[in-house]
């Protein structure tokens, strides 16, 4: 089973979804006081909605037959390597995104989701000759690409995926994660080789929404998320920690790519 679909947004229909917690942190507004964060929440949502007839966000994104084989993922006939925590997590295991696919020995095949998502590069620099309305358009394009996986992972649940198709959850619920399954995002803590993008772009062509990548893995627009998809039940995030050096030879070995190369993809 393999699909591939390409979905373009308004911004007023992301914007429900939009965590401003996290747009908060971006401003160091920790600590400020009540009316400063919600005058700057105001400015934020009147550039947002002033935007809107000009620009859009954008997600592409692929559910595909796949099986684990040890820490690796087959995807679609592609194989996926993986790291995996080198000390236990809470549960006490040590644990691999690898482990919420069902193995390639057990001979059924399961299926794995992965996605990029991002915005207009021209919202990136919406009045540029003015540093704060920069700044803000720029932060709001971050929220808006983040927002704009929310939507889209809810939509592959409920429907496209669709094995989640009685869920109905709100923003909060959907913020906490209270949903079946995860979507770990490349660059995160238990994903984070940025050069996982090359894998993700031969999987999805991220060009078809517009983006790019530099030679070490980074997406172009900078307002722009991908990652993998997991319908597991017992599927959560977690972090790796440190990477030891004899699993970081192990994974570039894997992967294919020089040891020094594969430090720098690291985060």
């Amino acid at each position: 089973m393999r699909m591939t679909k390409v979905l373009s947004y308004r911004l007023s229909e992301v914007e429900p979804y939009i965590n401003w917690l996290y747009f908060d942190h971006a401003w160091g507004l920790s600590g400020r006081s009540e009316e400063e964060r919600l005058r700057l929440r105001e400015d934020a949502v009147q550039l947002l909605r002033r935007m809107d007839a000009d620009y859009r966000s954008y997600a592409v994104f692929g559910v595909f037959d796949a099986n684990s084989d040890g820490d690796d993922l087959i995807v679609d006939g592609m194989r996926l390597p993986l790291l995996r925590q080198q000390s236990p997590s809470r549960e006490g295991k040590c644990l691999c995104l690898a482990d919420f696919v069902r193995p390639l020995s057990s001979g059924v095949a399961d299926r794995v989701g992965a996605f990029a998502t991002t915005v207009d590069v021209r919202m990136e620099e919406h009045h540029a000759d003015d540093p704060y309305l920069t700044m803000l358009a720029q932060t709001l394009a971050d929220r808006v690409a983040e927002a704009t996986a929310e939507k889209m992972h809810e939509e592959v649940r409920r429907h496209y995926w669709g094995y989640a198709p009685d869920e109905h959850l709100d923003i909060g619920q959907l913020h906490r994660e209270e949903y079946q399954g995860i979507r770990p995002a490349v660059g995160y803590p238990s994903l984070p080789d940025t050069s996982m993008n090359f894998l993700l772009d031969r999987l999805l062509d991220m060009k078809s929404i517009g983006v790019r990548l530099t030679e070490n893995g980074a997406m172009r627009p900078h307002a722009s998320v991908s990652g993998l998809m997991f319908a597991h039940p017992a599927a959560c995030y977690f972090d790796l920690g440190p990477i030891g050096l004899d699993q970081l030879e192990d994974y570039a070995r894997r992967r294919g790519i020089p040891l020094p190369l594969m430090k720098k993809f690291i985060k």
